[in-house]
């Protein structure tokens, strides 16, 4: 048998971590990364943080999981929380980044149902997005990467550029139930929305009798230095999909919504086994308690201010390899010369230094929110060391 006890539709490398501690990652010979990937922006709060591990081994022995027939007073203390804290007025806990997505997409395709007309189905959505690897999520971008070989996809999808108002407005018709967008864009190269984009965005569903549906996965959850991305364009949503850093490393996402987005999502229209769970619940509400204070998010934007100043200080020293910095809070990007994933590798493997790639040639920098000064001099000094001694590959 030729095939790995792993599915391999992953690209794995050589780093095997057996254990983490703040915002360093452990192979299992005992070497020792800087994790400024943190499982692509999940482990908000380092690895080990006591408040998470303590939450979740006390609910363990308690009560892991019981069906969502029953009711879940972990479920409602959590959701109301968000709640107060958000635009929204009701929550569908999720497993992941891409079923908040797919329960944004029903939520939103639903609500025109409930209103009488149900062929308003389609959303606009927009180049290069990522909204997770399910057949829905898939069907609403155009990277052909995700898209390949997965064909027919789902209709009900037009793409027009990110950025784009004219684009976004010229796609609307009689069909068209919403924009489906990600403020900032995070697979696609750390992509911020203009103002004028995202407002407009809003502005345009206004008008149309559209909604405004926000993919948040990557960029939402205090990643910015605010508590969702949108809070620093001065727009209210009506449905945003979260997730990664929402459990802190445990696997859990949400849809939320407004009550009259939410109007058409009633009993047996939508549902999930594990979604909810106790033990989630209890995840999710320790990373909150920690996140949602607004001196917590404070410090996301000092720190963010000085990892994004000393980088651009860092870039002139190495202009054949780096252009510019870009992005928001402790969601940044440097822009490359070069392949962005060899370059990922090289620090990796190099430097002890763990980044992301992206799409147009950028490095994600996604550290833990609560790292100190400290790490940020440890990463800008990794970069630096490996854009000294990093040979760009041949040109083909």
């Amino acid at each position: 048998m030729s095939i790995t006890p792993l599915m391999p539709v992953y690209p794995r490398c050589g780093v095997r971590p057996v254990r983490g501690e703040g915002a360093y990652l452990f192979g299992e010979r005992g070497e020792r990364y800087l994790d400024f990937a943190s499982g692509i922006a999940v482990n908000i709060l380092g690895h080990g943080h006591p408040a998470v591990v303590e939450a979740i081994a006390t609910q363990a022995a308690t009560l892991m999981h019981v069906s969502n027939l029953y009711g879940s007073p972990q479920g409602e203390a959590f959701a109301q929380k968000l709640i107060d804290r958000s635009f929204a007025d009701t929550v569908f806990f999720t497993n992941s980044g891409a079923e908040a997505v797919e329960c944004a997409i029903k939520t939103a395709r639903r609500y025109h149902h409930a209103n009488g007309r149900p062929e308003r189905h389609r959303l606009i959505t927009f180049a290069n997005a990522f909204h997770g690897r399910t057949l829905g999520a898939i069907s609403a971008t155009n990277q052909p990467k995700m898209r390949d070989g997965f064909e027919p996809l789902l209709p009900g999808f037009t793409v027009v550029p990110f950025n784009d108002l004219a684009a976004a407005e010229a796609a609307i018709g009689p069909d068209c139930a919403g924009f489906l967008v990600e403020p900032v864009q995070g697979e696609g190269g750390i992509m911020p929305a203009t103002p004028e984009f995202l407002t407009g965005l809003r502005a345009l569903a206004d008008a149309h009798g559209l909604l405004l549906v926000l993919d948040e996965v990557q960029c939402g959850y205090a990643r910015t230095g605010a508590f969702f991305a949108h809070e620093h364009y001065g727009v209210r949503p009506d449905i945003v999909a979260a997730a990664k850093g929402i459990g802190g490393g445990f696997p859990l996402g949400a849809c939320l919504a407004t009550e009259e987005a939410a109007k058409g999502m009633v009993i047996g229209t939508h549902g999930s086994t594990y979604g909810g769970n106790p033990l989630a619940m209890a995840a999710g509400e320790a990373v909150f308690g920690i996140v949602s204070q607004p001196a917590f998010l404070e410090e996301v934007r000092r720190l963010g201010d000085r990892l994004r100043q000393a980088l651009e200080q860092m870039i002139p020293n190495h202009d054949h390899l780096f252009e510019h910095v870009r992005g928001m809070g402790l969601m940044l990007g440097i822009r490359m010369r070069t392949d962005s994933r060899a370059f990922v590798a090289h620090l990796r493997d190099h430097h002890g230094l763990l980044t992301v790639a992206a799409g147009d040639n950028v490095i994600r920098i996604l550290p833990p929110l609560n790292i100190g000064d400290g790490e940020i001099a440890e990463c800008v000094e990794k970069l630096s060391a490996g854009a000294r001694d990093y040979r760009m590959p041949e040109a083909a």
